[in-house]
């Protein structure tokens, strides 16, 4: 078996499947470090103080006692914390972490490379194509699938180009092949269901399975995907009836009139086998991890060999060629590289509030604040606290270790479920709407569609999305999830 074509026009362009900006990744950086000397500064001025340790191991004794001996952190122990913390407590959880980062990237890498992702979206795309309203439902939950599952959102702007050439070739536009790409894999990636980047990092961080109670957000992740469904159906209807009412009409009419060939891949049916049934093992991996108390804690491990082992079996297989597979295994872990170092940037946070002995002090003062509170507000207000550091921080693993970590030490009423729930939903949903999301602006620019036109078009749409993650909230308290 030879390499098929579109693996060697790879090697030529070695084009990344992630594509970090830097100007995103430099705010991102300085927002972090001013965060960590804000952090330095509080051990000086806050009370020092921890949560005592009852002496027969009950683990819900929270007695707060004072410290005044301990002073605040040293200067250089805090600006070095992003490396300590590999020393302290939490400092195995997080090399395990940085691991699955590196590796998962760059399996996907691979996957891109060898087209695995696109050798399953044309087998659907030929199949359903046909019968129009069915290849929108399956379509739509492929790619929400896609983010729910796996976690995948910018490695979609690399389909998005050829889910627009079938939308147009079916009578409909870009913005359509937009909606039922791009979008559908943020709602996908928001309404997490296995997301390793948000329900398993957020349930490992916090102390939870990641899959307990997981038929609740599968119920969201079908209500999300009927809505999806029912927007994107009403859009079709009104551009098939009268095509100059399509947002890209005007940025479609050169497409439109030489439409490209669909990509053919040499070896198609294979290289979907191979991924289908690596995707198989994943899944098969992560469920019994989640279901054998025994083994719950090792799940981060056991995906790191899993991935590591049978994700580059399945991309050497693909592609016969070692030296192709491992380059592109280590240009995917380059690509990572920029989200290792706001992991370990938002890490420091914590360590630095807990080395200077005032995290505690803080949990503390929130638990006597929200004493008495009605849990329902305190829950929208973790969910608008998560909206905001969205804004700022892009990047969903380094603020689930930011959020998550000074979650876990607060005792406000909310099952850990819940929080990790809250925390997908603050994460998720606002990359499509935020013009800090690069996905959403690389994706709108290949759309010809201006950004202030997308919140215009848009807005009612999220507006619905935010009242219904509001309701899940409220009903998930209310049924004790």
């Amino acid at each position: 078996m030879e390499i098929n074509e579109p693996i060697k026009q790879n090697k030529q362009k070695n084009d990344k499947l992630i594509n970090v900006s830097k100007k995103t990744f430099i705010s991102v950086i300085i927002f972090l470090f001013a965060l960590m000397v804000l952090s330095i500064i509080l051990t000086y001025i806050i009370p020092k103080g921890e949560f005592a340790k009852d002496v027969n191991g009950n683990p819900n004794y929270q007695e707060y006692v004072e410290n005044t001996e301990v002073k605040g952190i040293s200067i250089v122990k805090g600006i070095f914390a992003p490396i300590l913390l590999l020393g302290s407590s939490d400092g195995l959880s997080m090399i395990m972490l940085i691991l699955f980062l590196i590796i998962i990237t760059g399996v996907f890498q691979v996957m891109n490379d060898v087209k695995g992702i696109k050798a399953i979206v044309n087998y659907l795309i030929d199949k359903f194509k046909t019968r129009e309203y069915l290849f929108f439902f399956v379509i739509i939950f492929v790619f929400m699938a896609f983010g729910a599952f796996l976690g995948l959102f910018e490695e979609i702007l690399t389909l998005l180009p050829i889910v627009i050439i079938i939308a147009i070739s079916l009578g409909y536009d870009s913005f359509t092949g937009f909606l039922i790409s791009l979008v559908a894999t943020g709602i996908g990636f928001a309404t997490s269901i296995s997301n390793p980047f948000t329900i398993l990092l957020a349930s490992q961080i916090i102390g939870v399975s990641p899959l307990a109670n997981g038929w609740y957000r599968v119920i969201i992740f079908i209500v999300m995907y009927l809505l999806l469904v029912g927007l994107v159906l009403l859009y079709v209807k009104r551009i098939k009836k009268n095509p100059e009412k399509s947002y890209t009409y005007e940025h479609d009419l050169e497409t439109r009139g030489g439409i490209l060939e669909e990509e053919q891949i040499e070896n198609e049916k294979f290289i979907r086998l191979v991924y289908t049934i690596f995707f198989i093992l994943v899944f098969a991996v992560l469920l019994v991890f989640s279901l054998v108390s025994s083994i719950r804690g090792y799940i981060v491990p056991g995906l790191i060999v899993v991935f590591l082992i049978f994700g580059l079996i399945a991309g050497y297989i693909t592609s016969k060629d070692f030296k192709f597979m491992m380059k592109s295994f280590g240009k995917g872990v380059v690509t990572g590289l920029p989200s290792i170092a706001l992991v370990l940037l938002a890490s420091s946070i914590k360590y630095i509030l807990v080395e200077g002995m005032v995290l505690d002090t803080i949990a503390n003062w929130i638990n006597i604040g929200i004493e008495g509170k009605n849990v329902y507000l305190i829950a929208i207000l973790i969910l608008l606290v998560v909206l905001v550091l969205e804004f700022f921080i892009t990047s969903s693993t380094a603020k689930a270790v930011l959020v998550m970590g000074i979650l876990a030490s607060i005792n406000i009423g909310l099952s850990k479920e819940l929080l990790v729930l809250i925390y997908t939903f603050g994460d998720g949903y606002t990359n499509l709407f935020f013009p800090t999301s690069p996905v959403l602006l690389i994706g709108l620019s290949l759309i010809g569609f201006d950004y202030f036109k997308w919140v215009k078009k848009s807005w009612m749409y999220f507006l619905l999305v935010f009242l219904l993650v509001i309701g899940f909230i409220c009903l998930g308290i209310l049924i004790s999830y």
